[in-house]
């Protein structure tokens, strides 16, 4: 008899990230050893929870042990954010909210990057060194913290927006120090190059470690 799939709640408001989780985990032959689901998929949406750290690693924690608190189910949450260096690391853990919490998503994207954009003008080419980083943090139902990751994706600021695809800053960052933004990928390549796709493997394979998930 075929298993049946283990669930695992994303806890964001981002329908980005779950459906870039879930793609990256069947590019790992694990698509049907694991569903992920929404927050909206559980009987959501939830009060957030305050994410008063000033780093990736513990606010992914602080969110995934609220959300299992609430849920009562196994949830992976994630932190993650763009660090550019002539900016001494910003916008860093502030990356969603760097120009203001009010309005929609898109609005707020709109708005983050107009920042960027007027902090970076007079930044020489050689000097706008860049990555996105993603912690993510799984914990089970009772609220023990099973494993967690950090990915990483290397780059730097482009002069101006190219691409349409992707979302948040991707438009604007340089993927690996090529003349081609996170937007202008393809879904695959950028699963295979990103910060949450790196961080992702990382969780795949610690699950295959625990015994927990088929090997290739």
């Amino acid at each position: 008899m075929k298993r049946a799939p283990i669930d695992i709640v994303v806890a964001s408001g981002n329908p980005h990230k779950v459906q870039e989780i879930s793609a990256i985990f069947a590019q790992e032959g694990l698509g049907e050893w694991v569903r992920f689901l929404s927050l909206s998929d559980v009987g959501g949406p939830f009060a957030e929870p305050a994410e008063t750290a000033r780093t990736f690693q513990e606010n992914a924690r602080i969110k995934a042990l609220a959300y299992a608190a609430l849920t009562h189910r196994m949830v992976l949450a994630d932190d993650s954010g763009l660090q550019v260096d002539a900016l001494a690391g910003e916008p860093g853990v502030d990356s969603a909210i760097w120009a203001g919490k009010h309005g929609t998503r898109e609005q707020r994207d709109a708005r983050n990057n107009e920042k960027l954009m007027a902090a970076m003008r007079d930044v020489k080419r050689g000097d706008r060194g860049a990555r996105f980083v993603c912690f993510m943090c799984l914990a089970d139902a009772h609220g023990k913290v099973i494993a967690q990751t950090r990915g990483a994706c290397e780059g730097a600021i482009a002069d101006a927006p190219m691409g349409g695809g992707g979302f948040g800053y991707d438009a604007h960052f340089l993927v690996g120090g090529r003349n081609v933004t996170s937007a202008q990928l393809t879904a695959e390549e950028k699963h295979k190059v990103s910060h949450r796709g790196h961080a992702t493997r990382l969780l795949a394979n610690e699950l295959r470690a625990f015994g927990g998930a088929p090997t290739r």
